[in-house]
């Protein structure tokens, strides 16, 4: 049947897809609420056992699970197998898609998007795929052919994908992210309202050197802030855990807004969808990003623009044990300069475009 016949039951239909780690994923959890008051039906597409399926898992969406694989830039013997995990996921992909025929697919990236948005683009499906890094990763330049619209965070990005597809729009933020309230933040630490917090995040899986930056530093640190550490799961350290003015979490998911809401400044990692988010609350930042040895450089980049905006201070990696204390003292100390710059962005009103971008695509 053609896509744009009427649906038997009338209600507009959209995919949603992307995975591997949080950030492919939160921006989808943001559009949810609009998408529903819009009056879509919503189903997932995600791998099978990714971190998507428990993310995803709360929201009461139909959840469906395809085989992926990871296309490599390096040597690994899974590049000679994965390849055929991916196929296999076009394959089920195509064949939800022929039986579902959804109006529209929105992509947030990540590897399982490949398969989901080749297969919409083989059924003259419209596909929306958003790029939130400044340089467009592997999986979505696959996507670029079969993607209608292209949604970029940066301006920088525009000139990197097809013109006749590209447009800004920034990340779509969680609204609850906006609901905290700081007093419900500091009791849940345990912390009280007279001296400074900080909040550390190290994305979702954590980050090593992140963590023994903060530790390496505590004593220091803790003269001046009280320290709420998002250290990542399977990183807790037992021997700290009775530290006075510190306390640390693997994860942390309802509560957030509400830490967001405690903290004063915040030392993260440099993954686009965390810095927006950072952004979007107006909190000042030292971003420690990623370095090349362990990614494609894309959290360089990205935490470079935030600097050059003044919304962030950057130290690298391999110097942030060396320098976390002085770069956060100093941030705090002048938290009214980055907080004027974020106040001025106009990078924090991604929904209403991304919304009407899907509607348009549609037509």
């Amino acid at each position: 049947m053609a896509q744009n016949e009427k649906k038997g039951s009338g209600k507009k239909k959209i995919v949603l897809t992307g995975g591997g780690t949080a950030g492919h994923v939160s921006p989808n959890l943001a559009l949810l609420p609009y998408l529903q008051e819009a009056g879509y039906e919503v189903t997932y597409i995600g791998s099978k056992n990714g971190i998507e399926k428990n993310l995803i898992a709360d929201f009461g969406l139909p959840y469906v699970g395809i085989s992926t694989g990871k296309l490599r830039r390096y040597f690994d013997m899974k590049n000679f197998t994965d390849p055929f995990r991916v196929i296999h996921g076009f394959r089920e992909a195509r064949r939800f898609l022929k039986k579902y025929r959804p109006d529209v697919v929105f992509s947030k990236g990540g590897f399982v998007s490949v398969p989901v948005v080749r297969a919409a683009g083989s059924l003259h499906i419209p596909c929306v795929i958003h790029e939130s890094d400044m340089t467009p990763g592997l999986a979505n330049k696959l996507c670029f052919r079969s993607a209608t619209k292209i949604c970029c965070n940066f301006p920088e990005t525009l000139e990197m994908v097809p013109s006749d597809k590209a447009v800004l729009t920034g990340t779509p933020i969680r609204g609850e992210l906006f609901t905290g309230d700081r007093d419900k933040g500091l009791a849940i630490c345990g912390f009280t309202a007279d001296k400074p917090v900080l909040m550390v995040m190290g994305g979702s899986q954590g980050a090593v050197s992140v963590n023994n930056a903060v530790r390496g530093n505590l004593p220091a640190l803790l003269k001046t802030f009280q320290i709420v550490h998002l250290c990542g799961k399977g990183h807790f350290d037992v021997s700290l855990q009775h530290t006075p003015g510190y306390i640390q979490f693997e994860y942390v998911k309802e509560d957030l807004k509400h830490l967001f809401a405690a903290a004063d400044i915040l030392v993260s990692r440099a993954g686009a969808n965390a810095i927006c988010e950072i952004l979007a609350l107006g909190k000042p930042s030292l971003l420690i990003p990623l370095p090349t040895k362990g990614s494609r450089g894309d959290q360089i980049l990205n935490a470079n623009s935030f600097a050059e905006q003044g919304f962030s201070e950057v130290v690298e990696d391999e110097k942030a044990g060396d320098l976390i204390v002085e770069k956060a003292v100093a941030i705090y100390e002048n938290r009214a300069k980055y907080q004027e710059a974020m106040k001025a962005s106009s990078q924090t009103d991604a929904i209403p475009i991304i919304m009407k971008l899907i509607e348009e695509v549609q037509k």
